[in-house]
Order: C-alpha cells, then structure tokens, then sequence
C-alpha cells in the first residue's frame, strides 16, 4: 500500500485499511480452523479515480457470510479469511432507506468525512409487498440427505423448517421436494399447498443416508421445476445442503455452468446452507450463477426467520440482472475502494449489456455498498453519481435510476453526525475487514481493535434497541477473546 494511503487509512480509526482481495477461499469444503494459520487476501481494491473513474458490480442480497461467521464464533472458532466477505455483513442489517413509489429502485447516496478522507455509502431499496398480494409460487426443495446431514442442526433442522413454511404458504402455492444423497429421488412431484398432509408426510420421509450427490439432486430439481413450471407464478429452487459435493459431477464449473442455463429459463435458486463443515464458497458461485441468493442458517429460528418471515414475503422478485455503477469525479476524488463485492465486480462495458448476469432483488430488499474515498485537498462539488440498471422480470425491459452526493452533503464526522443505521453499516463492516485481515496482524491492526469495534457496537445496540445489532456486539465481544 503506498504511504500517503497508509496514512489516511489510519486517521480512518474505525475502517482500519482499504477492503481486502478475492473472497474465494481455495478450501472447496469451506471447513474452519481453531486458529488463524492462512495468510489474508491481498489489497487490491484500492482504484485510481482518473484511470478508472467508474465502479461498476453486480447486486448481492446473500447474507450467508454473515451466517457461517457467526456461528463459529459462538463456537470459539475463527473464519477463514475467504469466507468473510464484507457486503454480507453489511447486507444483513437493517436498514431505513425510504421505500420508491414504483417496482423500481429508490437510490440513497450519503456519506461522512474523516481526515481528509471520507466514507460514501450508497443504498438501493425496493419497495415491499404484503403476502398476500404475491404472486403464487412454485417451490421446488431440493434436500441434502447425505450422511453427513446426521448432524445435530442439519437435517433435523430442515425438517422442522419445512413444516413451519408449508403452514404458512399461500392457497395457489405449490410445493415438491428432492431428497439426494448418492443420487437423487423425487419425493413428491409438484403438489398444491392445499394437500399438506401429504406434503408434511414427505418431509418426514428425509432422512440421512450416503454421500452427496450435489449435481444429481440439482438437475432433478431443475427438472421437475422446469416441468411444471409456471410462467403467472414464481418458480424458484431452494437448495438446502452443506455444500459438500464428494459424489457425481463435483467440478464446481459444471454444475454453475447447469443452474446459469436454468436461470435464463426464469427458474432461479436459494441457496441454504447448514452444518458447522460448511462448503460456502460453492453454495455462493450457485446462488450467484442460479440469479438467486445464499443464506446459512444453524439454529431453528434463523430458519425460521429465512423461511417464514423472508420467503413467503418475498417470493416474488423485483428486479432481475441488477447491476450499479458508481461514477467518481476524478477532480475530487484521488482514489476509492469498494468494501467488498470482489467476485462481483463488472467492466464498465458490462453495466449496459443485458446478456451480463447481474443479482436478483425481491420485495422490501435492500442492498448497500459501501466506499472509502480519498478526497483532494479543497475538493468541493460533485462527489459521485450511483446508477442501478435492472431488467423487469416479466417483460426483461431495462430501467435505470441514479442518485448522487456532493461534498456539501457529507457529514463532517463520522460518529457524531450520522445515523446509526450508517453507523451500523461501517462497524459491520471495520468487523468483517478485521477478520479477514486477523490472519497477518497479531494484534491491533493500523490502530483498530476489536475493543474499539467492541465499545461502538454496544453504544448502537442501545441506539437501536435492535436485537441483530446487540448480537452484532456480542459476536465483536466474543471475537476479542479468541484475539
């Protein structure tokens, strides 16, 4: 990192450094270790605003980065540094974004100063639906019964999630289910949520046996799915597995390369994950290629949360191949970093090409990215203009909507005059650039600590009186004792 940088990082005291490299972690099985023994990623995130004035990247609504972490902190565990990825932390909060009048985007663009410095965030937020004005959906399950499901929290869980989401969906709704082990079996084709006896009896014919044939359970789903698809409802995939492929095709390309082809087809995928051995970074390349998201889940009320309160309400899908671009005037700004997105980062070329896959957003989502600045001395004006394009997902006719910032826009101080859903944002996100980077630093890093995370996140949690903060506080807390 060059020195002028170095030193603004540091009068940055809470954001530490620029974002770290490439989220992809070489451990196809994404298992953890109990201490830190990897190197972190690289830095190169740190981008010239004259040589390359646009920042250009696919939405991300996954939160399963922030799901797996906890989980091994409250085991006493680390992550590795390549299943933290920045944009999940932050995109499992809260936000107060206001809602847009349309099925489009409202584009929110804030930020705050710190030594010369700044801190631009930019929120996209969709406007919310009630259930029972969704359209009917068409669920395909496709269950991970494999011996190593036997797990407590695994399979059991998954079960008394389903029962809990067939109570609860809608009349027009239609549910199968994929049991697959060492190979795949269809346990009940397409049934109307009316018969959920017969549905309750299916899913209590899952039990763990065998390996794990991911590709088989996936093209069995994607079939039946395809089969019976509906093009007045929305027809999804729900892949519930540790993500442990170990039988079948288990080159990883292969099977992205499959669910990309069905997600053309406008049947897209959820990907859930469980288990303590957890196989991230596959289930984030399906969830990204199936134009769906990845959530993890490792007890009965996070399932809860992602299946009752979630998807039901959000089975319905805004925007398809959503994509941003950050324009920065290279007159003010020296260099930015976007915190995050790695493997989503796009040329500027790609924003306006529809064939590029971008993210899908439903109801009520929203999404925010977050970028350190470098500001020049004197700089006043314009600071940065934030554009979504997104394709309707009925008609695939393309819309754009933008939002800007100036420098007379930005709060002069980072902690004393912003909000705390902002405030919210960058501890989430100095916590996931810690853990990421814990790796090469021993103790305190560029004069962060986790104390300061630490003292911060309990100030907000009472701010807020939001229970994902305080466990946000907790887990920073937990973290200082495994430093």
């Amino acid at each position: 990192m060059k020195p002028r940088v170095l030193s603004a990082v540091v009068a940055l005291v809470l954001l530490g450094s620029a974002c770290g490299g490439p989220s992809n972690s070489p451990n196809a099985a994404g298992t953890s270790v109990d201490a830190p023994t990897m190197a972190a990623p690289a830095n190169p995130g740190e981008r010239d605003a004259i040589d390359q004035q646009m920042s250009t990247f696919a939405l991300d609504v996954d939160t399963a980065s922030y799901g797996y972490t906890r989980r091994a902190i409250q085991e006493g565990r680390w992550p590795e540094p390549g299943q933290v990825r920045i944009e999940e932390f932050v995109n499992a909060f809260r936000q107060d974004y206001a809602e847009p009048d349309d099925n489009g985007f409202a584009v929110h663009v804030d930020g705050a100063r710190s030594s010369g410095a700044a801190i631009v965030r930019v929120g996209l937020q969709t406007r919310g639906t009630e259930s029972a004005a969704r359209k009917p959906a068409n669920l395909t399950f496709v269950v991970d019964v494999s011996g190593s499901m036997a797990e407590t929290g695994r399979l059991d869980l998954v079960r008394g999630a389903l029962h809990t989401l067939v109570d609860q969906l809608m009349p027009g709704d239609q549910v199968s289910i994929v049991s697959f082990s060492s190979s795949a079996r269809l346990l009940t084709p397409m049934t109307p949520v009316s018969e959920r006896s017969h549905l309750h009896s299916a899913i209590e014919e899952l039990v763990p046996e065998g390996s794990t044939n991911l590709e088989d359970g996936l093209v069995t789903g994607y079939t039946e799915a395809s089969r019976t698809f509906r093009p007045s409802a929305t027809n999804r995939v729900i892949l519930l597995s540790d993500g442990l492929a170990n039988t079948g095709e288990t080159e990883w390309q292969a099977i992205l390369d499959r669910v990309g082809d069905y997600a053309g087809k406008q049947v897209t995928l959820l990907c859930v994950g469980v288990g303590r051995e957890y196989g991230d970074h596959l289930m984030e390349q399906l969830a990204d290629n199936g134009d769906g998201a990845a959530v993890y889940v490792s007890s009965l009320d996070e399932a809860r949360k992602v299946f009752v309160d979630r998807l039901p309400a959000t089975l319905d899908v805004r925007a398809r191949d959503a994509k941003a671009q950050v324009v920065f005037n290279p007159g003010l700004v020296d260099s930015y970093t976007l915190m995050g997105y790695e493997n989503r980062e796009l040329s500027p070329e790609e924003f306006r090409d529809d064939s590029r896959d971008g993210g899908e957003v439903g109801p009520g989502h929203a999404v925010t990215a977050l970028y350190w600045v470098r500001l020049r001395p004197g700089a006043e004006g314009q600071l940065a203009t934030a554009t979504v394009r997104w394709l309707d997902p009925d008609t695939r006719r393309p819309s754009e909507v933008s939002g800007s910032v100036d420098t007379a826009g930005l709060s002069p101080d980072l902690w004393s005059s912003t909000g705390p859903r902002f405030q919210v944002d960058v501890v989430a996100a100095a916590f996931a650039e810690r853990l990421r980077t814990h790796w090469d630093t021993g103790g305190e890093r560029l004069g962060l600590g986790l104390e300061d995370l630490s003292a911060r996140a309990a100030q907000l949690a009472e701010v807020t009186e939001d229970p994902d903060v305080t466990e946000l506080a907790d887990l920073i807390a937990r973290a200082r004792s495994l430093d």
